[in-house]
């Protein structure tokens, strides 16, 4: 019994990263609702990322873990790839892959490039509460 708890605390913590990706997935850019997310003031994350990008990958299961807890649940995120919305990565003026921008309404409140540990990447969010 006490082998069958264990196993199970230790799949749930590996496999919570994996849950909280699968649960929170950030919304292709759509300049309609970006727009209508600004007029509502709400805090939004736009992620320029790249499918190769290893800090990309980095970043996910962070931002999957805080956008699923209840500080961050009502943030509005938007995914533009580096590879194949270069209109978008210029517009938000995107240096390379793995930017994180983040605004509160219409004001660009914080970004970040290549952020790849928790902390700063929670204080980045908190930019825009």
């Amino acid at each position: 019994m006490l082998r069958r708890t264990l196993i199970a605390t230790v799949l749930a913590f590996v496999l919570s990263p994996i849950a909280a990706a699968i649960a929170i997935a950030p919304v292709v850019f759509d300049d309609a609702a970006f727009t209508a997310a600004q007029a509502a003031n709400k805090t939004i994350l736009v992620q320029v990322h790249a499918d190769w990008c290893p800090q990309c990958a980095a970043q996910r299961p962070i931002l999957a873990k805080a956008l699923a807890s209840d500080k961050y649940k009502d943030v509005v995120t938007f995914n533009i790839d580096w590879d194949t919305q270069k209109d978008l990565v210029r517009k938000f003026n995107a240096q390379r892959q793995s930017t994180l921008v983040v605004f509160k309404g219409t004001k660009e409140t914080g970004r970040s490039a290549g952020a790849t540990q928790e902390a700063p990447i929670l204080d980045l969010l908190a930019t825009g509460l």
